[in-house]
């Protein structure tokens, strides 16, 4: 699991027909002081996540798993919508 932010959206009208109606986020994997690390993730977004909200993303076999995924050709989802992080 990762903690990431939404950054835009990906569009794409020719797709594989199990994609089709699930909306494709682009996602910045974050540090958990909310500074970037490097590279993206397109994820499947299954909880209505908005532009720059911190977010928690599944890959794998784990992120078929996610609600209405299931024999879905994903390897990310968003799962969550993070409101805050606590360090002790």
């Amino acid at each position: 699991m990762i903690i990431g932010r939404i950054l835009g959206t990906v569009v794409s009208t020719q797709k594989d027909e199990r994609l089709v109606g699930k909306k494709l986020l682009i996602v910045k994997p974050i540090n958990l002081d909310g500074s970037d690390q490097s590279g993206y993730v397109v994820a499947v977004d299954t909880v209505g996540a908005g532009f720059h909200e911190k977010v928690m993303v599944v890959g794998g076999s784990s992120a078929r798993m996610a609600d209405g995924n299931k024999d879905c050709p994903i390897d990310s989802a968003i799962i969550g919508v993070i409101d805050t992080i606590d360090l002790t």
